[in-house]
C-alpha cells in the first residue's frame, strides 16, 4: 500500500479523471514522479467502477483502491445491505473479506465483526479504508483464515464465506471444491466453531450442483440487481434436515421484488391457456432458481406453455418481473410477419422458440428499439406464435 497516492494533488487529479479512458491517459508522461504512473491510473479505474457499485466509498476522501479485479469481484452496497438483513447475534468472522463491503454492513447489525484476508496489502487497504469510513466494529487479520479460525478460538454466531473463484492450476472453476478455500472439503471443521454459515457463490454456480456438494442448507437466496443475478447465498444451519426454502431476490431502484417457495414441496400441476389479455415474464431470480409452475401457482396465472416460462391472465396483477398488454398475437408466419413486424422497429425476446433474436431481426428487418415489445414463443398446442405488446409500469 502505497500513501503517496494521498498526496492531495493526486487525489485531485484522479478525481478530475474519473470515467476518462486510461488507455489515452498512458500515453500521458507522469506529472507525479515520486509514484508509479500505473499505480495512480489504477486507482482511476477502480474509482471509477465504483462510483455507482460503491458509493459510499466513491464520496469518501482518501479512501485507497485496490485492482481492478478486486473491485469487479467484491458485493455492490445494495446487495451487502441484503445480506446484512440475514444475520444477526454479537459476532461474526468473514474468511475471505476482500475488499471490506459486506463486513462494512454485517457491521451495523453486528458489533464485532473479523475481516480475514490472506492478501497483505488488500489486508491493509481494508484497515486504512475503514478508518477513513470511522468504522471502528472490524478488526482486520492478515493471514490463512483457516489458521486464524483455529487461533482465535472462538464460538461465532455466524461464518461468512466468499470462496475465490479462480484457482492457479484450473482457471477459473465453477465447483465449490475447486474454490478457495475449499468450503465442502472444511465444512465440518467450520461447524465446530459455529452454528450458522452464510456462502456467497458466483450466479454461474448450479444451484443442483451446489446442493449436491454442501449439507445442512436451511435457505438460498438468489439475489439480483436491476433483473441481473449478482450471487447466490448459501444459508447454512448445523444440523438442519429441513426442506431448503428458496428465497428470489430483485433489487430495484424503487422497490425490492421477492417470491419464495420451499425447493421440491411442490404437488400441484399449473394450469395452461392461449395466451389472454396480459402477459407475464419472471425477473431473472426467479429464472434462475426454476421454480416456474410455483410462481405460476401462486399468482393464479395459465402458462402458455411447460418451457415457455411466460404467464398469462385477463385480470391485470401485480407481479416480480416484467408485465405486458398483449396488443395482437399471430402464429409465425412469413404473412403475418411481412404484415406486422417487417421493416418494424421493436424490442424482441425469445422463449422457447427455434431461432435466436439475432437470426429474426436479420431475417425480417426489424430495428432494435421503441415502445413495441415482441414475444417469439411456443404456445400449448406446440404452435410458434407471436406476441406484439405494450409494457405496463406497475
Amino acid at each position: 500500500m502505497d500513501l503517496d497516492i494521498l498526496d492531495p494533488k493526486i487525489q485531485e487529479f484522479i478525481n478530475l479523471n474519473i470515467g476518462t479512458s486510461v488507455s489515452k491517459l498512458a500515453l500521458q508522461k507522469n506529472p507525479f514522479p515520486e509514484v508509479e504512473w500505473i499505480s495512480i491510473l489504477n486507482q482511476i479505474v477502480a474509482k471509477s467502477k465504483a462510483k455507482d457499485k460503491l458509493p459510499t466509498w466513491f464520496s469518501t476522501s482518501n479512501i485507497i483502491y485496490p485492482t481492478k479485479v478486486s473491485v469487479e469481484q467484491t458485493s455492490s452496497e445494495a446487495t451487502a445491505m441484503y445480506k446484512a438483513s440475514i444475520v444477526s447475534g454479537e459476532n461474526l468472522i468473514d474468511l475471505t473479506g476482500g475488499f471490506g463491503v459486506d463486513d462494512f454492513y454485517f457491521s451495523k447489525k453486528i458489533k464485532n465483526i473479523v475481516h480475514c484476508e490472506i492478501n497483505h496489502d488488500l489486508s491493509h487497504i481494508v484497515k486504512h479504508n475503514l478508518d477513513q469510513l470511522n468504522n471502528s466494529f472490524i478488526t482486520c487479520y492478515c493471514g490463512d483464515s483457516y489458521e486464524i479460525l483455529q487461533k482465535l478460538d472462538t464460538k461465532w454466531d455466524w461464518i461468512y464465506i466468499d470462496p475465490s473463484r479462480r484457482s492457479d492450476t484450473k482457471g477459473k472453476v465453477f465447483m465449490l471444491k475447486d474454490c478457495l478455500p475449499n468450503v465442502p472439503e472444511n465444512l465440518d471443521f467450520y461447524f465446530e466453531n459455529t452454528n450458522s454459515i452464510l456462502i456467497k457463490t458466483a450466479p454461474i454456480l448450479d444451484i443442483s450442483a451446489g446442493i449436491d456438494e454442501l449439507k445442512s442448507i436451511k435457505a438460498i437466496h438468489i439475489v439480483a440487481l436491476e433483473n441481473e443475478v449478482k450471487e447466490l447465498l448459501w444459508e447454512l444451519n448445523k444440523d438442519y434436515q429441513g426442506s431448503i426454502l428458496i428465497k428470489t431476490v430483485n433489487i430495484l431502484k424503487d422497490r425490492t421484488e421477492t417470491f419464495d417457495f420451499n425447493l421440491d414441496e411442490n404437488q400441484s400441476q399449473p394450469s395452461y391457456s392461449l395466451p389472454q389479455k396480459y402477459l407475464y415474464e419472471p425477473n431473472s431470480a426467479i429464472m434462475k432458481s426454476g421454480g416456474f409452475d410455483e410462481v405460476g401457482l401462486f399468482y393464479k396465472l395459465n402458462k402458455l406453455h411447460k418451457h415457455s416460462h411466460l404467464y398469462t391472465s385477463d385480470e391485470l396483477i401485480s407481479f416480480p418481473g416484467r408485465v405486458f398488454e398483449i396488443e395482437n398475437c399471430f402464429p409465425y408466419s412469413k404473412n403475418e410477419m411481412k404484415h406486422f413486424l417487417e421493416n418494424q422497429k421493436a424490442n424482441v425476446t425469445t422463449r422457447n422458440f427455434s431461432e435466436s433474436v439475432e437470426n429474426i431481426r436479420k431475417k425480417w428487418k426489424i430495428k432494435e428499439g421503441g415502445n413495441s415489445y415482441c414475444f417469439f414463443t411456443t404456445d400449448e398446442n406446440n404452435s410458434k406464435i407471436v406476441l406484439i405488446c405494450n409494457k405496463i409500469k406497475l
